[in-house]
């Protein structure tokens, strides 16, 4: 049987980021660690998710290197897990942000939304965009994904 750790992985740099985090309850549960969240049961009771499916996915963003789990142990009690971003699952906040932003616009809840994207110095709103090397964000009308010439997406090139 072929698993995610056996199997080639994807070209596409969408593709293996969604072999990462691919799911709801990942993306869910990755909201929550971006909130200051570590804690398998904080984590069950704000998700309402079933134990074994959260053990599931904390063990795939673990395994992903997108949290990282530590040991810890409370007076009297058992050694627990609490569950941490690394460096890579903090750069997924602009992913969520992106996800956040669409569903605002695409699929808003009737009351408007429930978070806000801000900036802490300025307490200004933010909108996450596509920023040039200048710092100038660029429409997303003006915006390509091109495939690196001679690369494997190259394929499409003979479409266009």
């Amino acid at each position: 049987m072929t698993n995610r750790k056996t199997r080639a992985q994807p070209n596409c740099s969408i593709a293996r980021t969604l072999e990462a985090v691919g799911d709801r309850w990942s993306f869910l549960i990755l909201r929550e660690a971006h909130n200051g969240i570590t804690r398998f049961g904080d984590f069950a009771a704000l998700l309402g998710i079933a134990p074994n499916v959260l053990t599931s996915r904390l063990a795939s963003l673990v395994d992903a290197g997108i949290l990282e789990k530590r040991s810890y142990q409370e007076e009297g009690a058992r050694t627990r897990y609490s569950y941490h971003l690394t460096p890579s699952g903090r750069d997924l906040k602009v992913v969520l942000g992106a996800l956040q932003q669409w569903g605002d616009a695409h699929v808003p809840r009737p009351g408007g939304p429930t978070v806000i994207r801000r900036d802490t110095a300025t307490g200004e709103d933010l909108a996450v965009a596509f920023v040039d090397a200048d710092g100038r964000a660029v429409d997303d009308d003006e915006v390509v994904f091109e495939p690196v010439p001679g690369g494997p997406a190259d394929r499409y090139a003979a479409w266009r």
